[in-house]
Formats: C-alpha cells, structure tokens, sequence
C-alpha cells in the first residue's frame, strides 16, 4: 500500500509562491505516475500537474502552465509542485496522488489509485 501526505499549503498573496510536497511511503515511488489535482469550493476536482515515474515527462492544465512546475526525488520519495505567479483562482485544496502506471502521464483523477489528504491553499490579498 502506497500512503501519500501533502505539506507546504498556506496563506499567499496574489503573485506570490508556494511550494508543495507530497511525501511517500510505503512502496517504491518509481514505478508510479504522481499528478496534483485541486477542488475548490463547488467546484469538480481539476488535474493541475503530472509526472512519470523516471520524470522525464510532465503534463499540466492550461491554466497553470508557465506558472507551476511538477519534480520528484525518488530517492527522497517526494513530489512537489513548485507554483508561482498566484492568483486568486488558485484557491484550492491541492492533492496529490500515485497511479501504477510510471510512463503514462495522465491529469485524468479517475485514473488515481492513492490520494493523500490534502493541503490547503488560499490565495488573497
């Protein structure tokens, strides 16, 4: 069984940074694909980030792209999701979460067999 714990949520002005963590235990992280997803209030879960196990391809949403960047350390077993340039639409409760699948990058949730708990991010001046 593979457990995932998010960390890093917060408080950020729009503009601001934050860095995101998701820490692995449990199996070894190489043989899965990581994606972050978010859900705001009323809204559906949307996929904001994805990374093959070896992570040499990585996907993300149109409305993140340029602003977030999704790495791991295998060794570490960790995931981060390194967002910048934030704005108020960013708002979210941010997940991570592992599929058995390492060389399929996919911001497709239904997909996900793991998920952590959640880290919350607020955007706002």
């Amino acid at each position: 069984q593979l457990q995932l714990v998010e960390s890093g949520g917060g408080l950020v002005h729009p503009g601001g940074s934050l860095r995101l963590s998701c820490a692995a235990s449990g199996k070894t992280l190489d043989y899965y694909s990581i994606g972050w997803f978010r859900q705001a209030p009323g809204k559906e879960r949307e996929g904001v980030a994805c990374i093959t196990g070896n992570g040499r391809i990585t996907d993300y949403a149109d409305s993140v792209t340029g602003r977030f960047t999704i790495s791991r350390d295998n060794a570490k077993k960790m995931v981060y999701l390194q967002m910048n340039s934030l704005k108020t639409e960013d708002t979210a409760v941010y997940f991570c979460a592992a599929v058995d699948l390492a060389h399929v990058p996919t911001l497709r949730s239904e997909m996900y067999d793991y998920w952590g708990q959640g880290t919350q991010v607020t955007v706002s001046s």
